[in-house]
């Protein structure tokens, strides 16, 4: 297995776990949110630059985020010193390239999310493992 897929399943994993506790009434434009922004990927600076090394590479992640920030927010305002910081603003770019690709929660966008969009996001998601 490679590094890419190895990283992608982390986070796709992450993403179906945190499924498991979202709750009916969420609006899909949210759901991104809710899944990679109200908890940490990693706790732990180590863990952190430990994954980081395994799975994406320090620089790759770095420069991932230099480019999603300076597009987004014309500067870089992650702490780029902090693997920590790095790991979890990089999983959180990722997490939306992943669900940018559900379809169903591109329909169900300006909508709230039924357990059953909730449940059938979740068997996209786990597709894609």
């Amino acid at each position: 297995m490679n590094t890419q897929t190895t990283h992608n399943t982390d986070i796709l994993c992450y993403a179906i776990n945190n499924l498991e506790n979202t709750n009916e009434g969420l609006y899909g434009c949210d759901l991104h949110n809710e899944l990679f922004n109200t908890d940490y990927f990693i706790i732990g600076r180590y863990e952190a630059e430990q994954w980081l090394i395994k799975n994406v590479g320090i620089f790759s992640a770095i420069d991932t985020i230099k480019e999603y920030e300076e597009f987004n927010f014309g500067d870089v305002k992650t702490d780029l010193t902090e693997s920590e910081k790095v790991v979890n603003m990089y999983v959180y770019i990722k997490g939306e390239e992943i669900l940018s690709n559900i379809e169903l929660l591109q329909e169900k966008w300006n909508d709230s999310l039924t357990n059953e969009d909730i449940q059938a996001i979740k068997i996209q998601l786990e597709e894609l493992l």
